[in-house]
């Protein structure tokens, strides 16, 4: 399990390191309009496979834990949908992405965002403090996706909503895929089967789970790096299976009282 968050950690820090020179997700891809890409810091790039925050319903005064910031895509949209009256706190175990997020937070003002290092299958958050919780394309990533769950429904406040987007496997993939680090950094090695990811959510106490965007991912995930503007979070050189791979957007809820 540390093995496989070392080589997690290792690959992201890179990615961080190489910020500059990263294209990041192609919008149109996973949701975002040209709009969100204008509300951004500038180096503020995208790695996720979807758009947590368009379906999100952010409220003014509302506070929102994003569950693997990276750089802090989603964290300044989700800022400006809170306004000043609301806060964001970002975490990330990687500390390259940490610093690339404080400095993309400085650099764009954003006075109500904080980001700390830590892991989401431990979170560096009180109980029942946060309104809603986000994730974009990490929880693949984490070796225990029910405690990453269990985590965050910990922090929500009763009646607070999760909103995930994610990649997940439509069956079991082909041998030797799970211990290719280029696919666990590319978010497919350690996707679960889509049933038992959406099993885990239940598990940890989450109610009216509903699936609110799904698409195929796999051709995206093949021709990921082949252009030089696509994506470069990917870098396993392996094929994947037609229909392998598929993009969930969720919602759930932590029950009222």
């Amino acid at each position: 399990m540390e093995d496989t968050k070392q080589t997690v950690r290792e690959g992201y820090g890179r990615l961080a390191r190489q910020a500059d020179s990263l294209a990041g997700t192609p919008a149109e891809i996973v949701g975002y309009d040209e709009s969100d890409l204008a509300a951004v810091p500038e180096g503020a790039v995208s790695l996720g496979c979807g758009n947590p925050t368009a379906i999100s319903g952010l409220q003014p005064g509302e506070t929102v834990l994003d569950l693997g910031s990276g750089m802090g895509f989603d964290c300044f949209l989700a800022a400006r949908a809170v306004g000043p009256t609301g806060r964001v706190i970002g975490v990330d175990m990687t500390p390259e992405m940490i610093a690339r997020a404080r400095e993309n937070a400085a650099r764009g003002g954003y006075d109500n965002v904080e980001f700390r290092q830590g892991d989401i299958e431990d979170l560096p958050v009180e109980d029942a403090s946060v309104d809603v919780v986000i994730s974009n394309c990490v929880i693949n990533l984490t070796p225990d996706k029910a405690k990453a769950f269990a985590e965050a429904f910990r922090v929500l406040r009763p009646g607070g909503r999760m909103h995930v987007s994610d990649l997940v496997l439509t069956r079991e993939p082909p041998t030797g895929l799970r211990e290719d680090p280029d696919a666990l950094i590319g978010c497919v090695a350690g996707a679960s089967l889509r049933e038992d990811y959406l099993a885990a959510i239940t598990a940890a106490g989450f109610i009216g789970l509903r699936v609110d965007a799904e698409h195929d991912a796999t051709e995206w995930l093949n021709g990921c790096g082949d252009e030089e503007d696509s994506c470069a979070c990917c870098g396993s050189d392996r094929r994947l299976p037609q229909g392998l791979v598929a993009s969930l957007t969720l919602t759930a809820y932590k029950p009222a009282p």
